[in-house]
């Protein structure tokens, strides 16, 4: 069973209450789980060899989401309500963190697998909040299914294992790319400086689609994804930096000449509008960077609500 938490009967404000996100019904037991997504934090930062905090960001982006109404949206260009009984109706529940054991990055990728598959074995489509970009890997391994991985970001977070160091946010999509459900992976708005040519040769000799920011910004939301097959299982990785680093102060790895929140939302619309969506992550919001409003989680949170919005409206037919 999952526990009642929006109280309907009392005034909740934002700054009130126990924070789910969206005060959706928390589940805490997964065997229950009886919803279409399960949002769920990995509050993991030992992958970021440069500024650690984004283990704080489940908590940060949860409290942000309370800001919303658990009776969804009215979004006024298209005066359109969406998520209306979403939460209200029980359809996305929360079921907390996933176990993170400190200094045991294997351990803790074994219980973020265990639990994406959970989700999965029970018909959801997980949504994990990060955390930084390490996650994605244990993320997608847990899904045992044919998916085609789809990574918006400044950077490719391909690098090669060096000095011993494997499970880095560097090198999560190196590692993703080699799972055998993985049919294929499309790596969006790249754009860093850092890049290494190692990264960008190996990526692309192993079947990813690079585009770059520059080509983004020269190709409508439909055409970036037109080598995709239609209907097939896709996964969503949203790193925040995707963005343009004025819009993410709470981010460590932000980059300049950025996506516009809606040069990315359209993105993503174009996107669930041609795949099944099994799985979406949100990753690298650190809010101890952050500005004194929490502006960045605040933003991560206004991303996942819009793209939810869109993506759990009753299909045609």
């Amino acid at each position: 069973m999952s526990i009642n938490l929006r109280g309907s009967e009392r005034l909740n404000r934002a700054f009130t209450g126990i924070p789910t996100f969206l005060r959706a019904n928390y589940c805490p037991s997964l065997s229950e789980l009886d919803a279409d997504v399960a949002v769920f934090g990995v509050p993991f930062d030992e992958g970021s060899p440069w500024q650690p905090g984004t283990r704080f960001a489940p908590r940060s982006i949860r409290e942000h989401s309370m800001r919303f109404a658990p009776t969804g949206f009215f979004d006024i260009s298209r005066q359109q309500h969406f998520l209306t009984d979403v939460i209200t109706q029980g359809r996305l529940v929360d079921v907390g963190d996933v176990d993170v054991l400190p200094t045991n990055v294997i351990g803790t990728h074994d219980n973020i697998s265990a639990m994406t598959q959970l989700i999965r074995q029970r018909q959801a489509i997980p949504l994990a909040i990060g955390g930084d970009h390490s996650v994605s890997w244990p993320l997608i391994r847990g899904i045992q299914e044919p998916l085609h991985v789809v990574q918006f970001d400044a950077h490719l977070d391909f690098a090669p294992v060096t000095n011993g160091v494997h499970y880095s946010n560097g090198q999560p999509f190196r590692h993703i790319m080699a799972l055998s459900q993985v049919q294929s992976l499309t790596q969006v708005g790249i754009r860093s400086l850092r890049v290494r040519p190692s990264e960008f040769s190996d990526a692309t000799a192993q079947g990813s689609t690079i585009i770059s920011q520059q080509q983004f910004r020269q190709r409508s939301p439909l055409e970036l994804f037109e080598h995709l097959p239609v209907g097939e299982k896709c996964y969503i990785s949203i790193d925040i930096d995707v963005l343009d680093m004025a819009l993410v102060p709470g981010c460590a790895s932000a980059e300049p000449n950025g996506m516009r929140y809606d040069e990315l939302m359209a993105a993503l619309l174009a996107l669930i509008g041609r795949m099944d969506v099994v799985g979406i992550d949100l990753v690298e919001v650190n809010p101890q960077l952050d500005v004194a409003t929490g502006v960045t989680s605040y933003l991560a949170a206004h991303v996942l609500v819009e793209l939810l919005g869109h993506l759990l409206l009753p299909r045609p037919g």
